[in-house]
């Protein structure tokens, strides 16, 4: 049972992303998340207010309107029209069900000029229209598509709403084809569910061949069975051997998507902007291939691919945004709403667009309650006070401060534990070279202790 209980967590591993993908994406056309309602696939959902404590999204911004598709190009090739932003800062970001990011439209990657895009599926072999400007190869034919459009605050939504309403999708044949995601077998046991997810999307949507390569090797653990589900009477040796896996593989993902503890000394922000390069193998409109942002060791990559999903799914390449965060102050202490503290930024981050600082909750990530609906701080947030030498101070903490300049800068956290993320949206080369250092965190009053060390994840 040893040797294949580990086989299963490697599975774990390996599979993790495919499976949050999809469920989350599943939960987009059946549920919506908070200010982005249900869509149909092949259709745009668009929010039309800046997120809120009830996205229950891992590490949300608040700093656009999202416009997020899911796209099902199982009857073909779709167009895409983008309007034109007027030099507002907006991306569109295209993922396979494998969780790689393959594409980008937008202002750093194409411009901010009005166009239409025809994506295909996989093996598509037709001719593009002349009239298009551009083709993008989808590598699975489920594809999600995550716009980030810049909203200024509460002022700022109609223009941007306007522009929402002119990013649309259209079958190239005008016929709507929609096959959707196939069902694993109910009559699994709920135990097992994770592995027949991963049977069944693992067989609809093939990675790369050197990752089906991979992933023969998961033979003895019935993923690469087809037909009827071989975990609906799972013989009792295989059924423990795949829970002792799956037990073994999370506990893996959470060990890796914490940082070091030598690297967390001193509240150091832990900002990785190589954190999505696994994508090895499909590099369309936008991206970056090269090198500099490949993973070079490919069974390495399946881990942090499996990060990337747990702590930041649905993230961009460094290339177009970086993030950033930390659980500890500058004595190397938990944050927590009991203590206030500072943030002084000397100099602003080295960005071409803009950058926030947001506040989550741990252990979810998720934005958190409070009196003044505030739950970013960035270079566009109004009324900011700046000192004479153009320093920026944030002051975080649970409670208002009782100094208007203090209370102006003031980034509201949780009661207990949290974890702040600054987001540089494209940054500049300091940053991705790791010469731009971001100031610690600061205490200035303390309260009660902050939690345990195991509780804090990246």
């Amino acid at each position: 049972m040893s040797d294949l209980a580990e086989l299963a967590a490697e599975a774990y591993v390996y599979g993790y992303p495919l499976v949050f993908d999809l469920t989350m994406v599943r939960h987009a056309v059946t549920k919506g998340f908070g200010p982005l309602p249900a869509a149909p696939f092949n259709e745009f959902a668009h929010s039309s207010r800046l997120a809120t404590p009830e996205v229950h999204f891992v590490s949300v911004n608040n700093d656009t309107l999202y416009s997020i598709a899911q796209l099902d190009l199982s009857g073909g090739p779709l167009l895409l029209h983008v309007p034109d932003t007027a030099g507002a800062y907006y991306v569109l970001q295209f993922i396979d069900v494998w969780s790689n990011n393959f594409a980008y439209l937008g202002r750093r990657a194409t411009g901010t000029g009005a166009g239409t895009w025809m994506i295909v599926p996989p093996g598509w072999s037709g001719e593009a229209s002349a009239t298009v400007d551009g083709v993008i190869d989808a590598p699975t034919a489920v594809v999600t598509v995550v716009g980030r459009n810049a909203c200024e605050g509460l002022d700022d939504i109609p223009r941007v709403r306007a522009l929402q309403r002119q990013f649309t999708l259209e079958p190239l044949d005008g016929e709507s084809h929609r096959t959707g995601l196939p069902a694993p077998d109910p009559g699994v046991p709920a135990t097992l569910r994770f592995f027949e997810q991963l049977r069944v999307w693992m067989a609809s949507f093939p990675p790369a061949s050197a990752d089906r390569a991979y992933q023969d090797r998961f033979q003895p653990l019935g993923l690469l069975e087809e037909g009827p589900s071989p975990y609906a009477a799972a013989e009792p040796g295989l059924a423990r051997a795949l829970a002792e896996g799956q037990k073994r593989g999370t506990e893996r993902v959470e060990k890796a998507s914490r940082a070091p503890a030598d690297s967390r000394q001193q509240g150091a922000w832990q900002m990785d902007p190589h954190l999505f390069d696994y994508n090895l193998d499909r590099y369309g409109v936008g991206t970056h291939d090269s090198a500099e942002w490949r993973i070079a060791d490919r069974e390495a990559s399946y881990t942090t691919r499996a990060v990337a999903a747990r702590t930041a799914l649905w993230g961009n390449h460094g290339y177009e945004a970086v993030y950033a965060h930390t659980f500890q102050d500058s004595d190397g202490q938990w944050l927590t709403g009991a203590n206030t503290y500072r943030l002084r930024f000397d100099v602003p981050p080295p960005v071409d667009s803009f950058w926030s600082v947001t506040m989550y909750d741990t252990p979810d990530f998720y934005l958190t309650d409070n009196p003044a609906d505030r739950y970013a701080v960035g270079d566009r947030t109004p009324g900011l006070v700046y000192g004479e030498d153009g320093s920026l101070t944030l002051y975080i903490q649970h409670e208002r401060p009782a100094d208007p300049a203090e209370a102006a800068n003031w980034l509201p956290a949780p009661e207990g534990a949290f974890r702040p993320m600054l987001r540089l949206y494209t940054p500049r080369q300091p940053v991705l070279d790791g010469d731009y250092r971001i100031p610690r965190i600061e205490v200035r009053g303390t309260g009660r202790p902050g939690p345990a060390g195991g509780t804090a994840r990246t």
